[in-house]
């Protein structure tokens, strides 16, 4: 901390200045100097600030995700924001937090090694009152979860870590997965104490408690991808959404919906008493429709192809002819024609 001159000696210091027993140059360096940052050896910077607000910028992704998603399931007004994204070393980490207190660790696949979601016990208390019937007060009392409320946490844990998939998705597939909860600090060494992590600290409201949500994540694990951590890839990967292998997910998640396809011989208009006057045996004579004509495959409300009727086996099935974007808008008008 700079010290605060007093009265006298900024009258000393000014009429040493103008006798030049104390030259200005002197002064000049001396402020220079104290611009000098200090540089810590025992644990050094290994995330760059464009690293750390890119970490930032995906976080405030999640916070929004979650927050919607907490609001839905507690019914309840829900607030998550990132407050700060700081590095320090595992040890400090661990000595901030309460104890006892909620940790998720989290496996990271496909990166190695795990992070930590760490919940206030606050903020945890709240939300098992609301899953309870309860109005969301935090309770006051130190104690570990017990067994059901150590499985309701898990489900919390599980649907926020699908929101933390989506937010880390423009720069990798992250799959992360819930592997225990514990409650004391102590229990949960994933990496030596002096290992440098980056901290995610999100300030986190339910209903009237408020409590902080950390996730720490070790360098160890997030080196691999280190360099993916800039604004400036995340968004060449917004822009390059149509690569092959963004169509290929896209195709894949495709292929398993299913449409309605109808092949249509034909279609006419009858009035109400035409139709309650039906019987069995009656024939229904098509307008412009000749036995040899194709008929129309649609997929969905589309005509897509042309077709005819068959039979394999034992079942009533179409071929396929000619698809419809194939052929000419003359080809079509002559078809059409041809059936009038």
């Amino acid at each position: 901390m700079n010290e605060v001159l007093s009265q006298d000696e900024i009258d000393q210091l000014l009429t040493a200045i103008s006798t030049g027993e104390i030259e200005t140059e002197t002064v000049s360096q001396t402020q220079e100097k104290r611009k000098i940052k200090i540089y810590d050896f025992k644990r050094p910077d290994k995330f760059s600030k464009e690293q750390i607000r890119t970490v930032s910028i995906m976080h405030e992704t999640f916070a929004r995700l979650t927050t919607t998603a907490l609001s839905a399931q507690l019914r309840s007004l829900v607030h998550v924001h990132v407050a700060s994204v700081d590095q320090l070393t595992y040890e400090e980490f661990i000595r901030s937090i309460p104890n006892p207190t909620t940790l998720g660790i989290i496996n990271m696949d496909p990166l190695k090694g795990s992070a930590i979601l760490e919940i206030d016990p606050a903020i945890t208390f709240s939300i098992i009152d609301r899953l309870f019937g309860g109005q969301g007060e935090s309770t006051k009392v130190t104690r570990d979860l017990s067994d059901i409320e150590q499985s309701v946490m898990e489900n919390i844990i599980v649907r926020i870590l699908g929101n933390l998939r989506e937010a880390w998705s423009q720069v990798i597939d992250l799959r992360p997965r819930l592997g225990q909860i514990e409650t004391n600090p102590q229990f949960a060494q994933i990496v030596p104490p002096t290992e440098m992590v980056v901290l995610v600290t999100l300030e986190t409201k339910v209903g009237e408690v408020e409590g902080m949500m950390n996730f720490c994540i070790p360098y160890l694990t997030i080196e691999p991808i280190i360099s993916k951590l800039s604004a400036q890839y995340m968004y060449s990967s917004v822009r390059s959404g149509s690569t092959t292998e963004n169509l290929n997910i896209l195709k894949d998640r495709l292929s398993t919906i299913e449409v309605t396809v109808i092949a249509e011989i034909g279609n006419m208009n009858l009035t109400v008493r035409d139709v309650l006057s039906l019987q069995k045996g009656d024939v229904i004579r098509l307008p412009n429709v000749r036995v040899n004509d194709p008929m129309v495959l649609k997929v969905g409300n589309r005509d897509k192809f042309l077709c005819r009727p068959g039979v394999v086996g034992n079942k009533v099935a179409v071929q396929i002819t000619r698809r419809l974007e194939e052929m000419s808008k003359g080809e079509i008008e002559e078809l059409t024609a041809e059936g009038e």
